[in-house]
């Protein structure tokens, strides 16, 4: 009887620790991200994106690891696209000059989604030099932001013109050869929710599950980077 009780709360503790709220809750009580900007102010974080920013609870997630001397901007824009030619690209869109006006410290761009509809397959040749203009705007801003790149989460919908496997096979390798070309960072969110289709509303768009493991993904990325150069 002992025996199954102590197995039983092995069990328990290891569903616990699965649970992507129970990850926020430690990784919230490990932050040692920098809790300030040089100058004092609050760090600016711009996140920029699609519908899957504004659809779910990741940046309250976000901000609350960050904590208040972060101060974390939604720039998300329903619909909208890497590609310029498309009928919501995302350097057409208001939000993209608020989100440079914002002057970030850190810019985490999460796109992509949307290019994968089956419609806009035959630009997909100008799918890299389209993001590589986007960014490249967000890197002449005087503040100079640090820029990560996020790949976008799994799809797991058949009810819509998305294509899972085109995500896989052609824009997270694009993402990846022009984070490449660009020697910048990318954050791995599409590997961070493996097969569970569960932490999703509608296949497309994350749950408050979902949320929190992109918020976790991202803080990681964050936090890793200024580890990296308190020790250098």
């Amino acid at each position: 009887m002992k025996k199954k009780t102590i197995l039983m709360a092995i069990v328990i503790a290891l569903v616990v620790l699965a649970s992507p709220f129970a990850v926020l809750r430690i990784v919230a009580s490990q932050n040692t991200a920098p809790k300030t900007s040089s100058s004092g102010n609050p760090i600016r974080v711009a996140a920029v994106g699609d519908s899957i920013i504004g659809a779910c609870e990741y940046l309250d997630d976000l901000q609350s690891l960050l904590g208040d001397n972060y101060k974390v901007g939604n720039f998300g824009v329903s619909g909208s696209t890497v590609l310029l030619n498309s009928w919501e690209p995302y350097m057409d869109q208001p939000e993209f000059q608020s989100a440079k006006a914002f002057e970030p410290n850190i810019v985490v761009i999460m796109l992509g989604t949307n290019d994968d509809l089956k419609s806009l397959h035959q630009y997909n040749e100008s799918f890299e030099h389209d993001y590589i203009e986007l960014i490249t705007s967000f890197q002449q801003l005087q503040s100079k932001p640090q820029i990560w790149i996020a790949l976008p989460p799994p799809i797991f919908s058949n009810s819509t013109d998305l294509s899972p496997t085109y995500l896989v096979n052609t824009i997270i390798p694009k993402i990846h050869d022009l984070a490449n070309k660009m020697n910048l960072p990318t954050i791995d969110v599409y590997s961070a929710f493996g097969n569970h289709a569960g932490y999703f509303k509608d296949g497309v768009h994350p749950n408050s599950q979902g949320a929190a493991i992109i918020a976790t993904e991202v803080y990681n990325a964050i936090n890793s980077y200024y580890n990296s150069k308190q020790t250098t």
